[in-house]
């Protein structure tokens, strides 16, 4: 797994790994907008992290005593983003897997 991004809201902190330094800076803008404001929502650690096969996963954790931390709300959340933010995350993947798996997403662009 590599990790994209990490926001956390217990150390008011956001990471952006340097290996996507590269991506415009209007997406890296957006991806730490996008964190930051999950993070404020619902509290916690959002970890953004592509899998083996190029997949964006979204990974929470909170602190075991962070009573504060809305577990249902972290889900339905993460749900919209994925549903607002679906160009923005299937350009990442695409990146991802272009540059980082050295795939030919050629095929994938045409559809």
């Amino acid at each position: 797994m590599v990790i994209l991004s990490v926001a956390n809201a217990y150390k008011k902190q956001y990471y952006l790994n340097p290996k996507f330094a590269k991506l415009p800076e209007t997406i890296q803008e957006e991806l730490q907008i996008m964190c930051v404001l999950y993070t404020a929502d619902v509290g916690g650690i959002l970890t953004l992290r592509f899998d083996e096969e190029g997949n964006l996963l979204f990974h929470v954790t909170s602190e075991e005593d962070d009573y504060f931390f809305d577990e249902i709300g972290s889900v339905l959340k993460i749900k919209e983003i994925q549903r607002e933010k679906q160009e923005l995350l299937e350009a990442l993947e695409l990146y991802y897997k272009a540059f980082f798996l050295k795939e030919d997403i050629s095929g994938l662009l045409s559809e």
